[in-house]
């Protein structure tokens, strides 16, 4: 999806929010419970454009329906290298309701989680705040 794309890349994550439904469904790479919503999707995406250091898409695949699509990325977090994908499915009204992350290598998960791990406190007070 490009709006999505191009509102990652270049760092509007107000734009990126805009675009998704209020009832989004965002699988984590490294929670096992899917997060519902719109607030707090919108504060967990606001934290991971903090933790990933060099963002690039490399790849885009989409369906011929333009329902379903997939952007392949490289990053940093730290000192890892991760390679992940972001998987989105559009609803009827043209927004984003489910986003599915995936990253590569275990490490790079791991420092992942790490460093969303020590902001989430903040991450579920701006979404109680911070309505979407």
């Amino acid at each position: 999806m490009q709006a999505f794309r191009k509102a990652i890349e270049a760092g509007d994550l107000d734009a990126v929010v805009a675009l998704l439904a209020e009832d989004v469904v965002f699988t984590s790479p490294v929670v096992f419970k899917p997060y519902t919503g719109r607030p707090i999707t919108g504060a967990i995406l606001r934290a991971v454009a903090e933790v990933f250091e060099d963002i690039r898409y490399v790849r885009e695949i989409n369906d011929t329906g333009g329902r379903d699509h997939a952007l392949v990325f490289t990053a940093r977090v730290g000192d890892r290298e991760i390679n992940g994908c972001d998987f989105i499915h559009v609803g009827d009204d043209g927004l984003i309701d489910e986003l599915t992350v995936m990253v590569r290598p275990l490490s790079g998960a791991q420092a992942l989680a790490a460093a969303m791990g020590a902001r989430f406190e903040r991450i579920a007070q701006e979404a109680q705040e911070r309505p979407a």
